[in-house]
């Protein structure tokens, strides 16, 4: 198998060279959800949120109203992957280890008071479901001895030890209620063994790449123990042909399903796809790296005067070549998203050959938010400055 294929073979595990490939609608949310095991969550809004982003790139028709019907449905929860995230309902049990771990262990950083803890779980339960903000204007009547923060506290902690859990959301204000009233009736809570979740998390990696390594299915993890359980699960899947090991020029070996091995892998289709930087595909950077040779980092929690590309970076991917990013912000009351910095970083590709996808993609991405006006403020190399200026359609 070579680099190509190996690349090919993982933009097609992570649904990037098909057109609604999850099929249309809700529905195409949960499949989603189901084969990439997660949805990264994040609170930064310089355009659509990474979740909404992330599941749109993937679902043509995407409404944002989806995800939170899902939660809602009880199909979709949310809790920790390496990070906050939507995760299918059918997966809840692969959570418990981390929840049980926190209940257990007292000094957690979300170091709550066990007496709010108490009254925060009492409230929820006799009074049913609440947001935050709902213990902030209680804590302001006289004679409350809580204030807003000690409660703010509780909850974080009630949640990431699993007696909480969020039953919805209206945008990033979360409404928690117990658990046993989230949970449906048919969703197995017996905590996986270790090594029952070592299978778990290789599987999943698997479906969602089509290929994977130790490090990457234990980045952000920690344990020796997960690492050899990892280990032994994929010298297993190697023993049972369900995987094999192959050496990549430049890389590490890696474990590829083998169903995956021999298959003949054609160009993708020459369309642009403008990825959020917590993409699926790209979250892992050492991996991305290695395997496109795209260096990418996120430099929104860089000094200004120390960012090479910008704050808020888009990923640009060009069939199955990353050609560059773009600095965006979308300006809301004027409904206007800018291109605050188009980077063109691999110029072997003609620009007869993008420009018409790229423009195709950032008017469909301005559409997504809500933007009727573009600007395009500064490109580099300056030498294509005139003819993208030039190419971009007015709105």
């Amino acid at each position: 198998m070579t680099l190509q294929q190996l690349q090919r073979a993982t933009l097609k595990s992570q649904r990037l060279t098909q057109v609604s490939p999850f099929g249309n609608g809700k529905i195409a949310v949960l499949n989603a959800l189901e084969h990439l095991g997660y949805i990264q969550i994040d609170t930064l809004s310089i355009v659509e949120r990474a979740h909404h982003h992330t599941l749109w790139t993937r679902i043509p028709d995407y409404k944002p109203g989806y995800l939170e019907e899902l939660v809602s449905e009880r199909k979709v929860f949310e809790y920790w992957f390496h990070a906050a995230s939507y995760l299918p309902m059918k997966d809840f049990r692969y959570a418990l280890p981390q929840m049980l771990d926190v209940k257990r262990n007292k000094s957690h950083y979300y170091n709550a008071d066990p007496k709010v803890m108490r009254y925060v779980m009492d409230t929820i339960r006799w009074e049913g479901p609440k947001k935050s903000r709902d213990f902030e204007s209680i804590s302001k009547k006289p004679g409350n001895w809580w204030s807003w923060k000690p409660t703010k506290l509780a909850l974080e902690r009630l949640f990431m030890q699993g007696d909480l859990m969020i039953c919805g959301r209206s945008g990033m204000q979360k409404t928690y209620d117990i658990s046993e009233r989230v949970l449906p009736d048919n969703i197995d809570t017996t905590e996986p063994t270790p090594m029952e979740f070592a299978e778990y998390l290789a599987k999943t990696y698997l479906l969602a790449y089509g290929f994977t390594t130790l490090k990457q299915i234990t980045h952000l993890r920690k344990g020796e123990l997960l690492k050899k359980n990892v280990t032994e699960v994929l010298n297993s899947m190697l023993q049972q042909g369900t995987v094999q090991q192959v050496p990549i020029e430049g890389m590490p070996s890696v474990f590829v399903q083998s169903d995956l091995v021999d298959k003949i892998y054609r160009k993708p289709t020459p369309s642009v796809r403008l990825l959020s930087p917590f993409d699926n595909s790209i979250i892992h950077r050492d991996r991305i790296k290695q395997l496109f040779g795209f260096d990418f980092r996120l430099e929104c929690y860089t000094p200004r005067e120390k960012r090479q590309y910008g704050y808020f970076c888009l990923p640009i991917l060009f069939g199955d070549t990353f050609i560059g990013r773009v600095d965006c912000k979308t300006h809301r009351k004027e409904k206007q998203l800018e291109l605050i910095h188009l980077h063109i970083e691999n110029t072997t590709i003609d620009i007869e050959a993008w420009l018409a996808p790229f423009i195709a993609a950032v008017n469909s991405f301005a559409d997504f938010n809500n933007c009727h006006y573009l600007t395009l403020t500064k490109v580099s190399p300056s030498t294509l400055t005139n003819t993208l200026k030039q190419a971009f359609p007015k709105f």
